[in-house]
């Protein structure tokens, strides 16, 4: 398969943010361009299915998972497997449902 060369002018700021995306990515920048153009042919039009979370969703997920980490150990649960976990759950559901035969 014979190959063309491909040259396009963009802003210098913008070069350096989409490489840094697809360095996230695990691509350099001629990969992510042919990959575009790949997808482009496959769906017969402009594909945008590949994203990054935003740096403000990313930290509202960490946030959360410490939220979950502290209530954990505030409960004494932290160091349960999930065999525990779930026994404690059965055991809950045991004495409720004891409690509507009553």
């Amino acid at each position: 398969m014979s190959s063309s060369l491909l040259q396009v002018r963009i802003d210098d700021e913008l070069k350096a943010q989409a490489s840094a995306v697809f360095e996230e990515l695990g691509i350099d920048l001629p990969t992510a361009v042919r990959m575009f153009l790949k997808r482009s042919v496959l769906v017969n039009g402009i594909p945008f299915g590949m994203t990054l979370p935003k740096e403000d969703d990313r930290f509202r997920f960490m946030r959360a998972l410490k939220q979950l980490q502290d209530e954990a150990q505030q409960n004494g649960t932290a160091d349960m497997t999930l065999e525990e976990i779930n026994e404690e759950i059965a055991a809950a559901r045991r004495e409720r449902d004891a409690g509507r035969a009553e």
